[in-house]
């Protein structure tokens, strides 16, 4: 079966859900997350979504060196059309990190800790009830 497409519809209506269902529960750094901020600590959970639906690579980068080194990494996706897209950039705010060399990580790696799956099913079974 085909992938679906993401278009610039899609990827408002999957922004806006993101920002209902994302949470201190399903960010990596709980302590970090905010209201004001709700996609912190989302990377890793929101780019296996994103994959899920649309195919493609989840990409990973090292925040090393960067005011955000706390992190550890940041993901995002490479769609199948070559298309990169990174529905949790703004948790970086207006400065962000900089530029990025992205690594491609596959799904196991991402998932071979315990509580990114944790919070993975959480945010997949809170989008299930919206969508």
């Amino acid at each position: 079966m085909k992938e679906p497409v993401l278009d610039e519809f899609g990827k408002i209506l999957l922004e806006v859900l993101l920002l209902k269902v994302c949470d201190q529960e399903t960010s990596q750094d709980p302590e970090g997350w905010t209201p004001e901020n709700p996609l912190w600590g989302h990377c890793a959970v929101v780019s296996l979504v994103v994959q899920g639906i649309f195919g493609g690579d989840l990409l990973r980068a090292s925040l090393d060196g960067t005011p955000f080194a706390k992190m550890r990494s940041h993901y995002w996706n490479r769609l199948p059309d070559g298309r990169e897209v990174d529905f949790t950039r703004a948790q970086f705010g207006e400065s962000g990190p900089g530029e990025l060399k992205a690594e491609v990580r596959t799904r196991e790696y991402v998932l071979s800790y315990a509580p990114t799956v944790q919070r993975h099913e959480l945010l997949l079974e809170r989008l299930g009830e919206l969508w």
